[in-house]
């Protein structure tokens, strides 16, 4: 999630979309906002083709990022793994760029992803969703970028910690820093463990494709280096935390995907639970980031409810720092 004010200042007007997409070819009238979270979307047609333009505040996501980001992307496309691409502008650049009153913003709009978001299928079929993945963290192992890198779990951290130092009464959240990441500095970073990985696997960024029997991918601005297990725990946060039967098959299928692919041990398996807890800490600075400075004296009418469901989940986020580690 972005700063709030930052969010309340990218889409008034639609001022930064309509600019930005000037840079690329598009059918005229067809913007529409999408969604806004981490990154500004919005929908657009080019010759009655579907496309996305996704920009970002450079505060929030440096350029040098979003290039590694793409590079990632592209690489594994050309390996045959399907995901979206990047598509070049006017200009023939894949990022473009506009400054306003309040800073620069870096947008990149991107092809459709083919097939259904996999939270809309009935069954959705998590063989091949566990299957997708390790996939992609075969590529990953053999990945060696070109240009710059993708940040890495101990930026993660580092951002978490400067957001709590500004924020001295959560000392729960503090001490889970010290816990997190004293455990992930014991961890070894193998090859065949450790890599670039995409970070939100999750059924609204995979989309199945039927006909193919394939899932196609998006939204990679969250990917980093860290181990291939926290890409796994951060693809079923919904079914770990879902004690039924249904959650329970649908975890055992993703596994049992997986594994057809590339190995994972039980002893990883047994430390799931451990890099959830990396997940809720990062989240939970991210929120606190996304809230600071957010008082507006003109603010949009949703604003207030955004605010009341971000502190919401805040609040449920310190109730896990107390759990036993």
């Amino acid at each position: 999630m972005m700063n709030l004010r930052n969010m309340v200042q990218g889409l008034e007007s639609d001022a930064v979309a309509l600019e930005l997409i000037t840079h690329w070819e598009h059918d005229q009238g067809t913007l529409k906002f999408w969604r806004a979270s981490s990154t500004f979307v919005y929908v657009v047609k080019r010759k009655q083709k579907t496309y996305f333009l996704r920009f970002s505040f450079e505060q929030e996501t440096p350029l040098e990022q979003i290039e590694a980001e793409l590079e990632f992307m592209q690489y594994l496309h050309r390996h045959g793994f399907p995901c979206v691409i990047p598509l070049p502008s006017v200009n023939g650049r894949l990022i473009e760029s506009v400054q306003l009153p309040q800073g620069r913003y870096y947008g990149v709009v991107f092809s459709k992803a083919d097939g259904v978001p996999l939270y809309e299928v009935d069954e959705p079929p998590c063989e091949a969703w566990g299957r997708s993945l390790a996939t992609l963290h075969a590529l990953s192992q053999a990945y060696e970028p070109a240009g710059g890198r993708r940040r890495n779990w101990r930026e993660a951290l580092l951002f978490a910690e400067n957001v709590l130092h500004r924020h001295p009464h959560e000392n729960e959240a503090m001490a889970e820093l010290a816990r997190v990441k004293a455990w992930l500095e014991s961890m070894p970073a193998a090859e065949e463990t450790y890599g670039l990985i995409h970070y939100d696997f999750q059924t609204d960024n995979v989309f199945w494709r039927e006909k193919t029997g394939q899932l196609n991918v998006i939204d990679f601005d969250d990917s980093m280096y860290h181990w291939f297990a926290m890409d796994i725990v951060a693809a079923l946060a919904d079914q770990l935390e879902d004690e039924s039967s249904e959650g329970e098959a649908q975890l055992q299928a993703f596994v049992r995907g997986y594994r057809s692919v590339r190995p994972l041990d039980d002893t990883v398996v047994q430390d799931f639970p451990r890099f959830r807890r990396f997940a809720e800490l990062y989240s939970f600075s991210r929120l606190l980031a996304s809230l600071e400075n957010s008082e507006l004296e003109e603010a949009p009418e949703w604003l207030d409810g955004l605010k009341i469901k971000l502190r919401q989940y805040c609040d449920e986020m310190r109730q896990s720092f107390a759990k036993p580690w």
